[in-house]
């Protein structure tokens, strides 16, 4: 059965979308407890910290989503952004990738951690010498 694919900044802003809804949850439980002021305050910092915290997050993908290459997808013919050796297009979820060497093997995400890459890399550079 084959995974889902989905774009990596998408993936973290849908994250930090639902920071901001869970902080808002959070808060609006603690209009329940208006009896008793601790646990109001408490509920009402934890919401705002969780709202904060999206902010947070939403900088910080703002900040990679910059530095993140743009390429036209061959399906959709679109922009997109990648991040990473494999990433799947913004509109239609099409699997790209910039690595010539993972042209045509099956989407996995594994292929962006360093443990892979090391191992990937190793048998090229031994052919090298």
């Amino acid at each position: 059965m084959a995974t889902k694919t989905s774009n990596k900044i998408n993936r973290i802003r849908t994250f930090a979308l639902s920071l901001v809804f869970i902080g808002i949850f959070v808060m609006y439980i603690g209009i329940f407890f208006r009896s008793s002021p601790i646990i109001m305050t408490i509920t009402m910092i934890l919401g705002f910290l969780f709202v904060v915290s999206s902010s947070g997050v939403y900088f910080w993908i703002g900040m990679i989503s910059t530095k993140a290459v743009r390429v036209e997808c061959p399906t959709c013919g679109k922009i997109t952004k990648i991040l990473g050796r494999v990433d799947a297009c913004m509109h239609c979820d099409e699997p790209l990738t910039l690595d010539p060497a993972l042209e045509g093997k099956e989407f996995d995400t594994k292929y962006n951690r360093k443990s892979y890459q090391s191992q990937d890399e190793k048998p090229q550079n031994e052919n090298q010498k």
